[in-house]
C-alpha cells in the first residue's frame, strides 16, 4: 500500500545514449514492498510519457512504515517531452512538468 509520494524528478538527458530518468520517494506502508515504474501500455500524446507505479510485495512481515526511491530509466525513447505522469492502479498520482534537459 502506498502512503505518499514526493520529490518526483524528471531528466531528459538528449545527449548519445539519449536518456529519460524520472525518479521519486515513496511512502509504503512496509520494508517488503518494492516500488517500480514502468511505461504505461497506452501513450496518450507525443509529448506526455505516462507511466504506471506498480508495487511488489516481498513475503515476510515488516509492521513498519518507510519511504522507498523509486527510478525509471529508458533511453532513445522519446524526442520531445513536457510532462511525465504517474499513475497507479488507474488513478493519477503525479505529473512532472518542470523537466530537466541537457543536450
Amino acid at each position: 500500500m502506498i502512503i505518499e509520494c514526493k520529490d518526483w524528478r524528471a531528466h531528459h538527458d538528449k545527449m548519445l545514449p539519449a536518456e529519460l530518468r524520472v525518479s521519486g520517494t515513496i511512502t509504503v506502508s512496509h520494508p517488503g514492498i518494492e516500488p517500480v515504474l514502468v511505461l504505461r501500455a497506452s501513450q496518450n500524446t507525443s509529448t506526455t510519457v505516462a507511466l504506471d507505479l506498480e508495487l511488489q510485495d516481498k513475503e515476510g512481515s515488516f509492521p513498519v512504515i518507510c519511504d522507498k526511491e523509486v527510478r525509471f530509466v529508458k533511453q532513445r525513447a522519446f524526442e520531445t517531452i513536457t510532462q511525465v505522469d504517474i499513475f497507479q492502479d488507474g488513478k493519477l498520482i503525479a505529473s512532472i512538468t518542470d523537466i530537466l534537459v541537457t543536450h
